[in-house]
């Protein structure tokens, strides 16, 4: 992924690189926005909950 194609708006340094960016969610307990649809992106839900109910599962 890259800078331009990266869904995530919030403004980060860890833009294209996507081990860093997994890495630093996973250790808060959260989700990168790259899991989530762009409009379940936009409420800066990370959580377990929001992608099972972005995804419909």
């Amino acid at each position: 992924m890259t800078k331009d194609s990266c869904p995530c708006t919030y403004p980060c340094e860890k833009h294209d690189t996507c081990k860093a960016c997994v890495a630093y969610h996973r250790s808060r307990g959260e989700f990168p926005a790259c899991f989530f649809s762009s409009e379940a992106e936009k409420s800066y839900d990370r959580s377990f909950k929001k992608l099972c109910e972005d995804r419909k599962v």
